[in-house]
């Protein structure tokens, strides 16, 4: 059977309609991302934009919209016995140097069809897709046998995946396909390289610093390993479809008794991406192996996660986010396609993020099938940049709207 085939009841006739509702609702999204990006929403403090995005479910009709005790907001349509989601975080990180932007970064800017803002691309623009892509499969008719969230996800920008581990674990919703709504540039991800963060620590004994030979100066014990590691980054494992796995420093720290003495420890951060075939014990190894860190009797430790939700809640966990991907052949990335080549008339670009998403949870952690398709390009995620195509909004609804109404078990 050819992807065709798959969704031939998908006739002309629903996929206009499909097109003229997602361009009729496309100057309502618009507006209602703006909106949300007036919200500041960092991790943690994502109270206010989940308010909005309830207000907004409310006006459509959602079936039923909660918000769970970490703060996620799950509006569900449909009451059917199968499960699919589609998720979008709502926070997002803060604007860094104010100075670096030519626009307000909370205004929501609209020039020449682009919208601009942080969190525009990364990614309140999948939120709002998402939103009003429920409107349309609501108008349209949602299938008898689905029930669907359209989730608006907290904490992914401090920990990916923690609030896919409370809604899996707790909320005891587990779907058996999630679409991560993550900007894309329009096209269909199947996968992304996993990462985790360590800490590697040396110690020392300090002395007074007119003095230091009295003392062991727990940096210099850190200045082999350093170069190690840089070293190490170049000799990491390829993946032919994931790419290169990568470690970097992202911080370094020190103790002393005071800035006239020799430091008796000495910290550094391992910011660490994980490409096919590596894993945690694999990382944690290589680290363990570096003649340096034998020498100086080092530590490393991979970094445990526990703040609280804007709830208050503290729900722990190890940050560890394993490598993922949808195999080339899987039914859903096959249905996605499909649905793609029937709305666009050209064939998809298939590929994988570069950063990391929720996906370590739902397919990582949990073996859910997760593909991706997103509004605006994840190149503007995090930078003084950061913007969405306004028509990137109606063409996400069409595509999730159209993978939903030609949907088939996964």
């Amino acid at each position: 059977m050819n992807n065709n085939q798959r969704v031939l009841f998908m006739d002309y006739n629903l996929i206009e309609m499909i097109r003229q509702k997602a361009k009729q609702y496309e100057a309502e999204t618009a507006q209602f991302l703006r909106e949300l990006i007036a919200i500041p929403s960092m991790s943690s403090d994502e109270a206010q934009v989940i308010q909005r995005i309830k207000q907004e479910m409310d006006k459509i009709g959602f079936d039923t919209v909660t918000i769970d005790p970490l703060g996620n907001i799950l509006g569900r349509i449909g009451n059917g016995p199968r499960i699919i989601a589609l998720d979008a975080h709502v926070d997002t990180v803060d604007v860094g140097n104010p100075d670096l932007w030519d626009f307000d970064p909370f205004r929501g800017k609209v020039e020449n069809g682009i919208i601009y803002g942080r969190g525009a691309s990364d990614m309140k623009g999948g939120m709002a897709a998402i939103t009003y892509a429920a409107k349309i499969i609501k108008e349209i008719g949602v299938p008898d046998d689905l029930s669907i969230y359209f989730v608006g996800s907290v904490m992914e920008e401090d920990c990916d995946g923690l609030c896919w581990q409370y809604i899996v674990n707790e909320d005891r919703i587990r779907p058996e396909l999630v679409i991560i709504t993550e900007p894309t540039n329009l096209n269909i991800y199947r996968g992304q390289r996993g990462r985790m963060e360590m800490e590697v620590k040396t110690s020392g004994i300090s002395c007074h610093g007119s003095a230091p030979e009295r003392g062991v100066n727990a940096i210099y014990k850190m200045a082999d390993i350093i170069k190690e590691i840089e070293q190490l980054n170049h000799r990491l494992k390829t993946d032919p479809f994931l790419g290169k796995g990568t470690i970097t420093i992202s911080h370094i720290r020190s103790t002393s008794p005071s800035l006239c003495a020799v430091a008796d420890s000495a910290t550094i951060h391992l910011d660490r991406r994980l490409t096919g075939g590596e894993t945690i014990e694999t990382a944690v190894k290589e680290i363990e192996d570096l003649l340096a860190f034998k020498i100086n009797q080092a530590e490393v430790t991979v970094i445990d996660y526990s703040t609280a939700s804007y709830t208050g809640l503290i729900y722990p966990t190890r940050k560890y986010y394993p490598t993922w991907t949808l195999s080339e052949d899987h039914a859903a990335l096959k249905q996605a396609t499909a649905v793609y080549q029937l709305l666009f008339e050209k064939e998809p670009i298939i590929d994988k993020w570069t950063f990391s998403t929720n996906g370590v949870a739902t397919a990582g952690m949990f073996g859910i099938p997760t593909i991706g398709f997103g509004p605006g390009n994840e190149i503007h995620a995090h930078s003084p940049y950061d913007q969405c195509p306004i028509d990137h909004l109606s063409k996400a609804m069409m595509f999730y709207s159209g993978f939903i109404l030609s949907e088939r078990q996964f």
